[in-house]
């Protein structure tokens, strides 16, 4: 089952990276670009015109690079992942507020009586079956009915969340990885605007700079971009990392209230 998730996730994940660079490539083509290259030409015709007319700043201009490109990309890819795993855990956190084990308040469980809670759990539809709770609840209801230790229940309950925390740390990974490379994106093309600037020093030194304000441009305005990027996606990164520890805190402790304080041995 595990592993028929993980091809579901990497599938979207493809199909995710797929879309956003299609989505955004569009945009570019359609809008961001011509817009850019026409308020580039007229910002020029003005200067030409007149020496001291300062051009403003435009998104457009400030976006229009293949680096800009692909930070937006890379954002939108990030955002498609966090969603569903944030879909997830508010998911397994709504399963928390059901009464998977319905024992009532100083009732106990003894492991003659382990069949007709596995039964109920068992009914679940598979979509919930599949979550962690109920995988907890069926692990440790089957282990008190073997062992009819309570300790062991226990101990097998606390192994199983952090086994489940440490997964979901794990597969944070690939969000890092894009948080760390959409600044070293807006690096290379800091690198490639300074390159250029000074292939075109020469024509500087003759009085005609545009060229190398122009390649400048594109060093900083990559590297504008891509920080303001990456700072958004690891503020989610990190709210989504603070939503996943709350659900396995909460997974335990629904554990130790509604299932192991409720075990009596024989």
């Amino acid at each position: 089952m595990n592993g028929q998730n993980l091809s579901k996730e990497f599938l979207y994940q493809g199909f995710a990276l797929i879309i956003s660079v299609i989505l955004v490539h569009a945009f570019y083509v359609s809008i961001v670009r011509p817009e850019a290259t026409s308020i580039i030409q007229e910002q020029q015709a003005m200067i030409a015109q007149d020496i001291n007319y300062i051009p403003e700043r435009s998104f457009y201009v400030i976006v229009r690079d293949f680096e800009q490109e692909s930070c937006f990309i890379l954002m939108l890819w990030a955002f498609a992942i966090m969603t569903l795993k944030a879909q997830s855990s508010i998911n397994e956190r709504k399963l928390l507020q059901e009464d998977l084990v319905p024992v009532r308040e100083g009732q106990s469980i003894r492991p003659n009586e382990i069949n007709d809670f596995l039964r109920q759990l068992e009914n679940l539809p598979e979509s919930k079956k599949d979550l962690l709770l109920p995988r907890i609840l069926m692990n440790g209801l089957k282990r008190f009915s073997t062992t009819k230790n309570i300790q062991d229940v226990s101990t097998t309950t606390h192994t199983m969340v952090e086994s489940e925390a440490d997964r979901l740390e794990s597969e944070l990974s690939m969000i890092r990885y894009i948080a760390w490379a959409i600044p070293s994106i807006g690096f290379i093309g800091t690198v490639r605007g300074i390159g250029a600037a000074l292939s075109l020093a020469h024509r500087a030194v003759d009085g005609d700079i545009s060229g190398v304000t122009q390649n400048l441009g594109v060093a900083f305005n990559s590297t504008f971009i891509a920080l303001l990027i990456s700072i958004v996606i690891m503020f989610l990164v990190h709210q989504l990392q603070l939503l996943q520890e709350r659900q396995i805190f909460e997974t335990e402790k629904y554990c130790d209230q509604n299932l192991i304080t409720h075990l009596k041995g024989d």
